[in-house]
């Protein structure tokens, strides 16, 4: 939002300061001013002067030299410009002013031209006579500018004055980053209170007279509105004997000040208004509207409609449209239509204030890719009671301003409430959010200057409509505070409860799952929650799998991202392949990060989101590196009774001989495996490549972190080593699992430490040896205490067709 010094000070006449004291001011108070700059920065020494004589030069055809008042005194200026003339009243920089650019327009140059006195062709020139160009201004803004040559002043400008303070050249231009819940601030008069409390001064509304020929508004037009919800407040009004013609100069001015080129006095007044008020209008041709009826209804699908701009757009039934009694004539809150559009010959204009849903303008705007001013702010959430003044308002200029007469009357169609918004004053509450100690007068004095009123009756802050963002006390005493001033607020340390930090449980249970891998010589990768479908293809997954089931992404990048992961297999394999590619050799990478299974598709339920600790490598390892991880993982985070694995998992992207599921308390709580040669080959992967994925959810029910000690050992351990050979089908963990139940309560711990198929073994079968290790806690064991445990657990493996090696 870009607002003038000169335009605040209409309403805050006795604002008097520097553009960095301002600066500072407002964004202390909360109203953030983003930079400003001087219009007048480059120019000094430039006044109002009349040429008293001209005459030609004696050396140059296209030059003349001028005898210039200026005031004080009358000095010589040689010029080249072929429109000035005896009488005529210019801008001209004294010997030693300077100016802010050249001829073209908008041209500036930094720290401007200073202009020294000179010759032309050895004639004396004592200044120089400017274009409206070497003001810092342009011919946009100054219409009546010649294309080449001076700029020519009006009669009544005074000789030896400023020329830049009688042009209004003399402004400052604020920058203002008004957050989206102080819609009061997208207009100067919100502006203007806000600077009024900040330096302590009066503030003046602009002054709305009563206009009106005595004929009735209701005669010449009649308001409809179909959609309430989206057009809460319709305001109208009219006025005839139009004159067309061009804006006086402190309207022009205002305008100029913050960007807005003047066009005409009727455009010229709506503009003025969209930023006094930040209530966008519009003017239509009252001869073009059939049938007397402005209509608020919402557009048909594939309905077009040529714009102001000369643009065909497609709209649809979610666009609010206004209508005449046959056609549509305006996008709401956008732009209006070319077939009611204002044209030199327009005798009756109706002008329309209205108050639309900001939602459904920013949408319909984004729809038909068109956003203008006046959608920017109806998007924002505009107050409905700034819709009456705006109108009122526009009517009092076109009177004040001679550019017709206004009808009596308005026609208001407002659907909404005028209920008054109270919100409960607690003094004592505020100073203990703010941590202040100051007097309940004193905070009522400053709420009441930005007209948050106390009602002394009810014991409430009355609220006004244009303060949408005052709901509860916290509001009232961020007002308090700004305006009391931050600087002034003592500082004072936190009031609570001490508490002890600690992360959650989930959290711990994945912090032991990165230690692991980490001191496993894993790193860390991240991987994309979305993919492609055709990741099922890569990794050879069934058709009638239910991994195929997807969340689909209704408004995807692209294909390769529209679904959400329901394996985290393609992103590791992925990853291993970029490092593959690379030449990178003996890799490691893990990831904790979810997948996403359906619950109800139908009824749209959110997906069930498991956490997955996914293990890939290549290069040095093997399928009993991972698998120990695995054991490694489910010890530390304190699962009470032994993994298994079982080797009929069936996993298709793995190798079918090379793969288990991991077991616990039989249940499958992950996998490992060799990655299928066909999988590897589509990823680009050369090597064998083993993957390891482990469903955090169940590692986090059975999960414990309470220890138990026990002592050192008082009594020496006894070991005894046992070599088997078995059948290959025979797993170890079979083994283990016959030693833990028949090793009895001496039973400390056993270790497997060779495994052997060769030639010394027959075809078909493996040796395996275990180191057993007895203890006792409270004595020395002897033999036959060993002997009978040994005997159980011999007895158990020969019925599983073990025996010992000889």
């Amino acid at each position: 939002m870009n607002t003038s010094l000169s335009w605040i000070k209409a309403y805050v006449p006795d604002l008097e300061v520097t553009p960095r004291k301002y600066t500072d001011a407002m964004t202390l108070s909360g109203t953030k001013v983003e930079g400003y700059e001087e219009h007048d920065k480059d120019l000094e020494k430039i006044v109002v002067a009349q040429i008293e004589k001209i005459e030609k030069h004696p050396d140059a055809d296209k030059l003349v030299v001028c005898q210039v008042n200026v005031g004080d005194e009358i000095i010589q200026i040689v010029t080249g410009a072929p429109n000035v003339k005896e009488g005529d009243k210019i801008p001209v920089v004294l010997v030693g002013g300077r100016v802010a650019g050249g001829h073209e327009p908008g041209a500036k140059v930094a720290g401007g031209i200073k202009i020294k006195k000179g010759k032309l062709r050895g004639v004396e020139s004592f200044g120089m006579m400017c274009s409206i160009e070497e003001l810092g201004s342009t011919k946009e803004m100054f219409p009546d500018a010649p294309e080449d040559g001076v700029y020519i002043l009006p009669e009544d400008a005074p000789v030896g004055e400023s020329a830049i303070q009688y042009l209004g050249l003399d402004d400052v231009v604020f920058e203002f980053e008004v957050t989206s819940n102080r819609v009061d601030c997208y207009s100067i008069i919100g502006l203007a209170r806000e600077s009024a409390a900040t330096f302590n001064k009066e503030f003046h509304l602009p002054e709305i007279k009563e206009t009106g020929n005595g004929e009735d508004v209701n005669e010449s037009i009649k308001i409809q509105v179909e959609n309430k919800e989206l057009c809460p407040r319709f305001c109208a009004r009219v006025a005839k004997d139009i004159k067309i013609g061009p804006s006086p100069k402190w309207l022009r001015e205002r305008l100029v000040s913050v960007g807005i080129r003047p066009i005409n006095n009727l455009v010229d007044i709506t503009n003025y208004i969209m930023e006094e008020y930040g209530q966008p209008m519009h003017a239509y041709d009252l001869s073009t509207i059939e049938g007397g009826k402005i209509i608020v209804k919402t557009a048909k699908n594939g309905e077009k409609f040529v714009t102001l701009d000369g643009q065909e757009r497609e709209l649809d039934e979610t666009m609010l449209m206004i209508c005449d009694a046959e056609k549509p004539i305006g996008i709401a809150g956008i732009m209006g239509g070319e077939n009611t559009m204002i044209t030199e010959e327009v005798k009756t204009v109706l002008f329309e204030a209205a108050c639309f849903n900001g939602t459904n303008i920013r949408k319909s705007s984004k729809k038909i890719g068109l956003r203008t001013d006046a959608s920017g702010k109806f998007e924002k959430g505009l107050d409905p009671a700034s819709a009456v003044d705006a109108v009122n308002r526009a009517c009092q200029l076109v009177e004040e301003l001679g550019a017709g007469v206004a009808l009596s009357g308005i026609v208001d169609v407002y659907s909404g409430e005028s209920k008054q918004i109270t919100v409960p004053f607690d003094g004592k509450k505020i100073n203990e959010m703010l941590g202040t100690d100051i007097a309940e007068e004193d905070m009522i004095d400053i709420l009441d200057k930005i007209d948050l009123v106390y009602n002394p009756d009810t014991k409430e802050i009355m609220v006004p409509s244009f303060r949408q963002d005052i709901e509860r006390l916290a509001d009232l005493a961020e007002e308090v505070a700004r305006f009391y001033g931050y600087d002034k607020i003592p500082t004072t340390l936190p009031k609570g409860e001490s508490t002890i930090g600690k992360i959650s449980f989930k959290l711990r249970v994945e912090e032991v799952a990165k230690d692991v891998a980490e001191a496993c010589g894993f790193s860390q990768g991240m991987c994309y929650s979305f993919e492609s479908p055709k990741v099922f293809d890569k990794l050879l997954i069934p058709e009638d799998s239910t991994l195929r089931n997807g969340i689909k992404i209704s408004n995807p990048l692209g294909e390769d991202y529209s679904i959400m992961r329901t394996t985290p297999l393609n992103g590791m394999l992925t990853s291993l392949a970029t490092n593959y590619n690379r030449r990178n050799k003996d890799v490691r990478l893990y990831e904790l990060g979810n997948i996403y299974i359906p619950r109800d598709l139908d009824k749209n339920e959110l997906p069930d989101e498991r956490m997955q600790f996914t293990l890939g490598m290549y290069g040095v390892g093997d399928f009993f590196s991972m698998k120990g991880v695995a054991e490694t993982f489910m010890e530390k985070v304190g699962l009470k009774e032994r993994e298994t694995y079982s080797p009929d998992s069936n996993i298709p992207y793995l190798h079918p001989g090379r793969q288990a599921n991991i077991l616990y308390q039989n249940q499958v709580v992950g996998y490992l495996g060799e990655v299928h040669p066909e999988v590897a080959d589509s990823y680009g992967i050369g090597e064998k490549t083993y993957v390891m994925v482990i469903d955090m959810p169940f590692i986090e029910e059975k999960a414990s972190f309470e220890k138990k000690y026990e002592g050192i050992p008082r009594f020496p351990a006894i070991t005894r080593d046992i070599s088997m050979v078995m059948k290959k089908e025979i797993m170890v963990g079979e083994v283990e699992k016959i030693i833990e139940s028949n090793g009895g309560k001496y039973l400390e711990s056993y270790k497997l430490f060779d495994l052997y198929e060769g030639e010394q073994v027959e075809k078909g079968y493996k040796s395996v040896a275990y180191s057993i290790v007895f203890r006792g806690k409270e004595k020395t064991l002897e033999d036959k205490e060993i002997a009978k445990a040994m005997e159980k657990i011999l007895q158990s493996l020969e019925a599983l067709g073990i025996s010992l090696r000889k």
